[in-house]
């Protein structure tokens, strides 16, 4: 920066070229060129401060329709009923119930006799198809199935 002494040299030496006719005229034009200058750096600041709002406003608002799509799947993922796979040979019925029982009830899941004996030796027996309509559940008793104590480990 320049100090006072430098200031005053430069201030002489301009009026020594330019005379003191013209340096009103000068000082005129210097401080209209500063006041464009001040202007057009507001002008500038203030485009580049709006652009940035705008900016984070999308990027609001993609983000609130990223949340909102993500919700609207979680419920509808929430209304749909799961389904589970048929065992072979099994009986699969469909109950026909409206969407707001389905949404109230909690989903069932029956247990499944061991699908895989837990040792080689000793094969879970399978019960028999029953001929009269009725579900293989309904005629497996617990003495045709060991319970847990009673398996042997591998």
């Amino acid at each position: 920066m320049l100090s006072m002494t430098h200031m005053i040299v430069l201030f002489i030496v301009v009026l020594v070229v330019f005379g003191p006719q013209k340096l009103p005229e000068l000082a005129r034009g210097l401080g209209k060129l500063m006041a464009e200058f001040r202007k057009a750096s507001t002008d500038f600041k203030s485009a580049f401060e709006q652009e940035m709002r705008d900016m984070e406003r999308q990027a609001l608002q993609a983000e609130r329709k990223k949340s909102a799509e993500a919700a609207a799947a979680s419920a509808a993922a929430v209304v749909q009923p799961a389904t589970l796979a048929a065992l072979p040979g099994a009986e699969t019925t469909t109950p026909t119930l409206d969407a707001d029982t389905r949404a109230t009830e909690a989903i069932v899941v029956t247990p499944v006799v061991e699908s895989v004996p837990r040792s080689v030796a000793e094969p879970t027996p399978k019960p028999e198809e029953p001929s009269n309509g009725t579900s293989a559940e309904a005629i497996a008793q617990p003495s045709q199935v060991p319970s847990h104590d009673q398996q042997q480990p591998v």
